[in-house]
């Protein structure tokens, strides 16, 4: 039988079995969270080896008869102000995922929602105005299970405005949501006008 997610007000949405009726990959959904997890890192950290660090060119004191350790320069790594040996410099973290993998991975946390029914549609077009009263209210309706992202499509500002301040509740465009947004959420409220852009990036129909 077909998967099925509530509407929210009433109803029910028949999923795509395409998207929504696929095993669970594991290896697959680690691969494309730990890519993009990878990918949010900046990268800018960075240290002075003794060689960039400003001073030190030259000799502390004599090499014999003062009674003190040899010391070659002020900016050896074990001086105070000295430069830091292995310390990091500014790298990418990019890990290359291919096209179709990042697809059936997606189609993996989708499905995941799907099978343990915490997934739901909602109509966004009700919230002409924000209003945080009324999506606090449509998520107590749906007992929905913390934490809770939901996806919008572009022109549904009014409605991302009134879940964003709720605690515990992420909002993002849909095209914006990587498997790692979507398996890492407990709940999954999608608007129906998002949900058709979530079917397409999953390679459904």
């Amino acid at each position: 039988m077909p998967r099925s997610a509530p509407k929210l007000g009433g109803g029910s949405l028949k999923l795509d079995p395409a998207a929504f009726e696929t095993s669970f990959n594991m290896p697959l959904v680690h691969e494309a969270v730990r890519s993009e997890l990878a990918a949010r890192r900046r990268g800018t950290a960075s240290t002075l080896t003794r060689g960039q660090v400003r001073g030190g060119g030259a000799k502390p004191w004599r090499q014999k008869g003062t009674g003190r350790a040899r010391a070659g320069s002020s900016r050896s790594p074990v001086w105070t102000g000295g430069g830091t040996v292995f310390g990091p410099t500014p790298r990418r973290y990019t890990i290359k995922v291919n096209r179709k993998a990042r697809r059936a991975a997606l189609r993996s946390a989708l499905s995941a929602h799907a099978q343990r029914e915490s997934m739901a549609v909602f109509d966004a077009s009700t919230f002409e105005q924000p209003a945080t009263k009324q999506a606090a209210s449509l998520l107590a309706d749906w007992g929905a299970e913390a934490p809770t992202l939901v996806l919008l499509a572009e022109p549904e500002a009014a409605a991302g405005k009134s879940f964003r301040n709720l605690a515990r509740v992420a909002v993002m465009p849909v095209a914006d949501a990587g498997v790692a947004d979507i398996i890492g959420a407990a709940s999954l409220l999608v608007s129906a006008a998002a949900m058709d852009q979530l079917v397409a990036r999953a390679g459904g129909e």
